[in-house]
């Protein structure tokens, strides 16, 4: 298929939808995943879960569902086709993906995390943004799901990304961005097909620090080989991303927010600062000053956590800073990395993502 004639959306469009999953902690989550998947208004082509290095979760499900063990469809054929399969590549998120990638069949490919639900229409929205041809990405809104039943008072909607959520300081409605959001997204495959999966190194790795930006290195990669290339986000595809009780800790908030500037070290040492800070720059120098003087006027009005939401977006920005300065600081000097972005997996590579990893698990 060629990137200058895509297919065409519609009813017609197929969307192949990807989960990756990683621990039997979270079965209840994936079994509320898969269901919201098949329950959709643009039914899904296919869906494929992707198992990260966890033989008895892969088993598991495949027996859950009814004999789809890995490599093969659910027998149910009124149900949305599923696929189950083991990660192909080394261990986390962004070789999981790339697993997905390579097994899926459909001109759309999209991603829902495994912690997550998407609303009936999730979907629909994402196939009427892909009657533009130029369109190459389509990301939506992430609500979170307090597990608490609550956001907690001290936690700053700016900072919503910590907890994989769309966070305050973008704009509303159906607009271009530099880059989606990695658990609520969806990419045409000749996106895919042109530039490769997602980076091996920058992302999730089960059992370490948290790191991320994996789809914002893809993103810049698309619009740099394809400069015509559209990428929204329509705020009408919503997703609930559930936040459990250790993720609503100040300590959680601290060091996600430090492996965040470990990670966009990683992604300026890839594709330049400039590109790859410029919205980071907006946020820090626009929309959260913002958020502290609201803080403080909270407080000074005698609303609870005013003073806490001030306070943790100061902490917050400097823990991203300190990441940044060390991830930074243990690349300089060093080879430009080589990021294996092969849709099937593979060895990870690069100096500085090895680097990188290492930190992280200090």
């Amino acid at each position: 298929m060629s990137p200058g004639r895509p297919a065409a959306a519609g009813p017609a469009l197929r969307i192949s939808v990807v989960i990756c999953v990683h621990t039997e902690d979270r079965w209840d989550d994936i079994l509320a995943a898969v269901a919201s998947v098949r329950e959709q208004s643009h039914p899904a082509h296919e869906l494929l879960l992707v198992v990260d290095h966890h033989p008895a979760l892969l088993e598991r499900l495949g027996e859950h569902f009814r004999g789809a063990h890995a490599g093969a469809h659910a027998p149910d054929a009124s149900a949305t086709p599923l696929l189950i399969m083991a990660n192909s590549g080394p261990r986390g998120l962004s070789a999981g993906r790339n697993t997905g990638i390579a097994a899926a069949d459909g001109e759309i490919v999209a991603f829902l995390d495994d912690d997550a639900v998407a609303e009936r229409d999730w979907l629909h929205h994402f196939a009427q943004a892909y009657t533009d041809p130029a369109v190459m990405a389509v990301g939506g809104r992430t609500e979170p799901a307090w597990s608490s039943g609550r956001r907690p008072v001290w936690f700053p909607e700016e900072f919503d990304w910590v907890v994989g959520c769309t966070y305050r300081g973008l704009p509303p409605g159906k607009v271009r961005v530099r880059n989606v959001l990695g658990g609520n997204a969806s990419f045409r495959r000749v996106a895919f097909d042109l530039v490769g999966g997602f980076a091996i190194g920058i992302g999730r790795d089960a059992g370490r620090r948290p790191l991320g930006c994996e789809e914002t290195e893809l993103c810049i990669r698309i619009t740099r080989a394809m400069p015509d290339a559209v990428l929204l986000i329509d705020d009408r595809s919503v997703i609930h991303h559930r936040v459990p009780a250790e993720r609503q800790r100040f300590g959680y908030f601290r060091s996600r927010a430090y492996a965040e500037g470990l990670s966009k070290a990683l992604v300026a040492r890839s594709v330049g600062a400039r590109d790859g800070l410029a919205t980071e720059r907006r946020h820090t120098t626009r929309v959260l000053p913002a958020g502290v003087l609201r803080g403080l006027r909270d407080a000074l009005l005698g609303q609870p956590g005013g003073a806490g939401r001030a306070g943790a977006i100061v902490a917050g920005v400097a823990a991203a800073a300190s990441g940044y300065v060390r991830g930074a600081a243990r690349a300089r000097g060093k080879p430009t990395p080589f990021w294996n972005t092969g849709v099937g997996g593979g060895e990870d590579g690069g100096t500085v993502a090895a680097a990188a990893h290492k930190e992280a698990a200090v």
